[in-house]
């Protein structure tokens, strides 16, 4: 199976195959990506620790996701 064939299967995928395609790439690659998500989690909580009234609420973050979608 060609990568075409492969990238042309993956929209027919149902949800929970798709993260098994995922999961196994992870594995496939490395967890590097995984630990350069954590990281930025974990820097994200320390700041919002630090200083708990710099927030959004979730309709601001909404909003922001809302109007980069759309740009």
């Amino acid at each position: 199976m060609s990568k075409v064939d492969i990238l042309a299967e993956l929209p027919k995928l149902t949800p929970a195959e798709r993260q098994e395609v995922r999961l196994k790439l992870a594995r496939l690659d490395g967890d590097e990506w995984l630990d350069a998500e954590k990281a930025l989690l974990d820097a994200r909580l320390a700041a919002y620790e630090k200083d708990p009234d710099v927030r959004s609420s979730w309709e601001e973050v909404e909003a922001r996701i809302r109007a980069r979608l759309k740009a």
